[in-house]
C-alpha cells in the first residue's frame, strides 16, 4: 500500500494536468503490424534521440514488426549488433539541464496515463512565445517538451475563453498548415501511441495469443472436473 501511495503521489502533477481537457480516442490495435512499423520509423526518426524504451528490446522489435535484415539496418543505421534496448543518445544529466527534467520513458507515460491522453497531448501543442521552446500543452500546461512534429502538424493557437474573468483555453486552432493534412496527422500519431502501447509491454503479442489457449484448456479441464465430480458423488447421494 505504501508502494501505491508512494506511486500515486509521483504520478499526481501529470494527472492533475491530464485531466484538464477532454480526450481524443485513437484506434489502437497492437496486433495492426503496419500501424506498429509505421509508428516505430516515426519514434526512431523524432522521439528515440530523448526518449529510452527500456522494456522493449532491438531483436524483439525486429522480429515483433517482421523488419527484414535490409529495412532494420534502414531504421537503425548506426546500430552494429541487435542487442539490448532502445536507448537514447542524450544521457539523462543533459535531458535535465536542457529542459529541467529527464526525458521520460513515453511507453510508461501511455501504460500509466492511458493511450487516449498520450494521443491527445501529442496533437495539443499552441504557440507560446512565453515557453522556452515557444510552444504549450493543452492538457500538460508548461510542458518541458518541445514540439518535434510540429514541420508534420503544423502551428496551431490557443483559442481563449474567459471564463469567471479568468482567460482559458478551449481548444486549438490550425493557422498553419504542415507537411501533413490534419487527417494525415492524426492518423500517423495513432500509429506512433499504437507502436508506444505495443512498446510498454511487447510480451503482450504472445501473452494475448496464449491466453485464448489456456482459457479454452481451463473451460474443458472444467467440463472433465465437473464430470469426474458428479462419478465420485453419485453413489453417495
Amino acid at each position: 500500500m505504501r508502494l501505491y501511495v508512494w506511486i500515486l503521489l509521483a504520478l499526481w502533477p501529470i494527472l492533475s494536468k491530464a485531466i484538464s481537457a477532454p480526450l481524443a480516442q485513437p484506434d489502437i490495435d497492437v496486433y495492426d503490424t503496419a500501424s506498429l512499423r509505421r509508428g516505430a520509423k516515426l519514434y526512431v526518426d523524432r522521439c528515440l534521440g530523448c526518449h529510452s524504451l527500456k522494456h522493449l528490446r532491438y531483436l524483439r522489435l525486429k522480429q515483433d514488426l517482421q523488419f527484414s535484415d535490409a529495412e532494420f539496418k534502414a531504421l537503425f543505421p548506426s546500430l552494429e549488433r541487435i542487442t539490448g534496448t532502445l536507448t537514447s543518445s542524450m544521457a539523462s544529466e543533459d535531458a535535465t539541464h536542457w529542459f529541467g527534467v529527464p526525458a521520460p520513458d513515453l511507453s510508461e507515460r501511455a501504460r500509466a496515463l492511458g493511450t487516449d491522453w498520450l494521443y491527445t497531448y501529442l496533437r495539443g501543442f499552441y504557440q507560446d512565445d512565453a515557453r522556452p521552446f515557444g510552444v504549450n500543452n493543452l492538457v500538460f500546461k508548461d510542458v518541458a517538451m518541445p514540439n518535434v512534429l510540429w514541420d508534420l502538424q503544423g502551428k496551431q493557437i490557443a483559442v481563449i475563453e474567459e471564463v469567471d474573468s479568468t482567460p482559458s483555453v478551449r481548444g486549438l486552432k490550425l493557422v498553419e498548415p504542415g507537411a501533413l493534412s490534419p487527417k494525415e496527422f492524426d492518423l500517423a500519431v495513432a500509429d506512433l501511441v499504437n507502436f508506444l502501447a505495443y512498446a510498454a509491454e511487447p510480451s503482450q503479442l504472445e501473452r494475448r495469443r496464449l491466453g485464448k489457449y489456456v482459457i479454452g484448456f481451463l473451460i474443458v479441464l472444467a467440463l472433465v472436473m465437473y464430470r469426474l465430480k458428479q462419478a465420485y458423488w453419485k453413489d453417495i447421494h
